[in-house]
């Protein structure tokens, strides 16, 4: 009677560690691409955009409903805007008048990372021509979101 060596089926520990090895390389390479904290910047700089036009728009309604005038707290000089509600609004523009009983915004919005209790760290101005800018200086990822009109 002859013996024969038994046959193992398995896989070895070389190939074992070599399928981690390119499973981590990937997942890393993944992970770069996706970069989550560009992400979530991008998704605050666009929730910027949008409340620069809200508060852009409001004024101009404000001003459609009041022939023409602007709420007389804006000034022409770059100011943060006063948070709805804020207790003192010293060195701020306050639109209070945008919010009264909400006919034009319900609140004021606040900028998405930096927001305080009383400034919304967005910036407003009436420019020499009459125009109005309202911006977000707190963009990230060096974007400037800024709204003429």
């Amino acid at each position: 009677m002859k013996l024969t060596p038994k046959k193992r089926s398995g896989f070895t520990l070389i190939e074992v560690l070599l399928v981690v090895a390119i499973i981590a390389i990937l997942a890393g390479i993944v992970i770069l691409a996706v970069n989550p904290s560009k992400q979530l910047a991008d998704t605050r700089n666009s929730q910027r955009k949008a409340d620069v036009n809200t508060i852009i728009n409001a004024a101009y309604q404000y001003a459609i409903d009041n022939n023409g005038n602007l709420p007389t707290s804006i000034t022409s000089t770059a100011t943060d805007i006063c948070s709805t509600g804020a207790a003192s609004c010293t060195g701020l523009i306050d639109l209070s008048v945008l919010t009264t009983n909400g006919k034009y915004l319900v609140a004021i919005p606040k900028d998405p990372s930096n927001g305080t209790s009383t400034d919304t760290k967005y910036t407003i101005v009436k420019d020499t021509n009459g125009r109005l800018i309202v911006a977000a200086p707190s963009a990230e990822n060096g974007a400037t979101i800024s709204v003429t009109r």
